[in-house]
């Protein structure tokens, strides 16, 4: 196992275990997130296309269309 670093309250140390563990629970939290966010974003994108070619509209003419 790699050993990680962490400094806590000015001193540098080895995390213990639990840190360890703690870590990579959060990293992997944070990797949920970011693929959630992404899927996200895709199917808005998605959706967005699906729009514009039932409307027959460019985004130039929606834009007109919304100001």
């Amino acid at each position: 196992m790699m050993t990680l670093r962490i400094s806590d309250n000015g001193v540098d140390r080895d995390m213990t275990e639990a840190e360890i563990a703690a870590h990579e629970i959060d990293a992997q939290k944070l990797n949920e997130f970011e693929a959630q966010i992404a899927a996200d974003k895709l199917a808005k994108q998605n959706a967005k296309e699906a729009a514009l070619a039932k409307l027959g509209l460019t985004e130039a003419e929606i834009a007109a269309i919304l100001s």
